[in-house]
């Protein structure tokens, strides 16, 4: 079995899309692959950590926020070039904190925007877990 180190085995993310009164909180990444893109709080899993787990964490790390109502969204295997991810991503609510960025060198802005009127471009979770949420998919595969 391959281990997550060798860069040939696909790397696993999860995340967290929150949706509160039609919108949706997205950053602005920044310092990472997808620089310039809008996502949503996520990253990838440690050792011995769940999907949900993740999403928690890097909710908290990344804006200093805590989140519940936590349900699955979607499954991606996303392959594009030499990169391979596997995200599971899911919706939330905040049940505590007001979103604020604690990773400057990763986040450059945040905001709620209509889910009829999002920014460009998008993450590609995040594309995904809309497209999900308009269509009831939940699992999608893309290569590129």
């Amino acid at each position: 079995m391959a281990s997550q180190s060798n860069k040939n085995s696909p790397k696993i993310g999860a995340g967290a899309v929150i949706i509160k009164n039609g919108k949706v909180l997205l950053a602005k990444r920044k310092g990472s692959h997808s620089e310039g893109m809008w996502g949503s709080m996520g990253g990838h899993l440690e050792f011995g950590e769940s999907p949900i787990e993740t999403a928690k964490r890097e909710a908290l790390e990344e804006l200093g926020i805590e989140i519940g109502k936590i349900e699955f969204a979607t499954c991606m295997s996303l392959n594009i070039k030499d990169k391979h991810f596997v995200d599971i991503s899911f919706t939330a609510e905040i049940i505590s904190g007001e979103p604020t960025i604690r990773e400057p060198e990763k986040i450059e802005e945040i905001g709620w925007y209509p889910l009829d009127n999002l920014p460009s471009p998008l993450f590609e979770p995040v594309k995904v877990v809309i497209e999900s949420i308009r269509t009831g998919r939940k699992y999608f595969e893309i290569k590129r």
